[in-house]
């Protein structure tokens, strides 16, 4: 386990990223929300005792930086280790080293990356450790925690939210690295914009393309060169995680809103990221029924129509068939009758569960049952309203 490095590094065989990792809480970028002057991290360090972290965020937006950080702060003993390479023995074998080090007056945190990747046992034998003080937790996790941490984890520390570093700030960190890294080169300005642009707000995907840039470059990094290092822009869109969804809530909202523009983007966004088209197809049938409804039926034809269409065709062709659905959806009018005729039935039978069905509309297939009243004064036309209703009168 490999404690905080202090101070840049000139080692060439060190990668830039990690040269330019910052030292001190105030250098690290873009995350003034939980690093100011009052926050929680801020007002730990000034107490030299740092609470269990939850550190939920991006890649590249500082989690293991700020880690790192604290434990220098704080004159703990730090201990690192990934979810997906470590299991309860790891967490056992630090276990030995907090006890060793508590007798020796030292503190222990344990920075657990991808923390999320931890299955419940594992969680779970974290949780004695944490909650008597023998080690302080820092867990990092791209997911969001309410879905991947325990419950008892997450009510033992403090979830912090990262955000991911703003373009601007990407580009001053880039122009400072060439300035301390590489003073015989030049980044021209639009190279700068292009790889911050690229990054998504990832510090650490930002230096690395720049490392590569620099290497490809005889003199000057240009435009030209960055597109050749970054390839392809990697759309970032986790199938399985948060985006999955956040995506999905948009692209309905969207259309929700008839804003065409804005659900065409988010469609291209769930479909350029790789996602199945037919899980878009199946969110188009039921925003059909559930937010246009009775305004305009046969928007659910449409729908399903569809969703077979692409269930049959198969992509790249069905883009042309998402689109159209999306469109249309966005220009139909908008009706809640559905939904809310649907929840009014739901709530009437969660008051109402085994309220008799009234004897004039039940069927009459024997005699018997038609001396009891069964299907009485009843009759088969159209629109018709028996005497005393179709609903019990507890119900009424």
């Amino acid at each position: 386990m490999e404690s905080p490095t202090r101070g840049y590094t000139k080692q060439s065989s060190v990668p830039l990223a990690d040269r330019m990792r910052p030292t001190k809480l105030e250098d690290v970028l873009g995350q003034q929300e939980i690093l100011g002057k009052n926050s929680i991290i801020k007002t730990a360090v000034s107490d030299k005792k740092i609470p269990s972290l939850i550190l939920w965020g991006p890649p590249g937006s500082g989690k293991t930086t700020i880690a790192r950080i604290l434990a220098i702060e704080v004159d703990a003993q730090y201990h690192e280790l990934s979810a997906v390479t470590s299991g309860k023995s790891d967490i056992s074998r630090i276990v030995e080293y907090a006890k060793a080090s508590r007798r020796l007056g030292e503190h222990t945190v344990l920075f657990l990356d991808e923390i999320h990747r931890f299955n419940k046992a594992q969680q779970d034998a974290l949780l004695p450790h944490v909650e008597n003080g023998l080690i302080t937790l820092i867990g990092a996790t791209t997911e969001n925690p309410s879905f991947e941490i325990i419950s008892a984890l997450l009510s033992r520390t403090t979830v912090l939210r990262l955000n991911p570093v703003s373009k601007q700030s990407i580009i001053n960190l880039l122009n400072r690295a060439m300035k301390d890294e590489y003073p015989k080169k030049l980044l021209k300005p639009e190279a700068a914009e292009l790889i911050a642009y690229s990054s998504v707000g990832d510090v650490r995907s930002a230096l690395n393309t720049l490392e590569t840039s620099v290497r490809l470059a005889k003199k000057t990094i240009t435009e030209k060169i960055v597109k050749e290092t970054i390839q392809e822009s990697v759309l970032r869109h986790d199938k399985n995680g948060e985006s999955h969804y956040n995506l999905a809530s948009a692209l309905i909202k969207s259309m929700r809103g008839s804003d065409t523009t804005a659900a065409m983007y988010y469609l291209f966004r769930l479909i350029e990221g790789g996602e199945d088209p037919l899980f878009i197809a199946r969110r188009i049938v039921i925003f059909a029924s559930e937010d246009v409804g009775m305004a305009s039926p046969h928007a659910l034809t449409l729908a399903i129509a569809a969703y077979q269409a692409v269930e049959r065709i198969g992509m790249p062709e069905s883009k042309y068939t998402l689109s159209q659905a999306v469109i249309a959806m966005c220009q139909a009018k908008k009706s809640r009758k559905v939904a809310d005729e649907m929840y009014s039935a739901i709530d009437l039978v969660k008051k109402h569960p085994n309220s008799p069905v009234l004897l004039h509309l039940r069927n009459a297939p024997t005699k018997l049952m038609k001396d009891f009243g069964y299907n009485k004064d009843y009759n088969w036309e159209a629109d018709f309203t028996p005497k005393n209703g179709f609903l019990p009168k507890d119900i009424i």
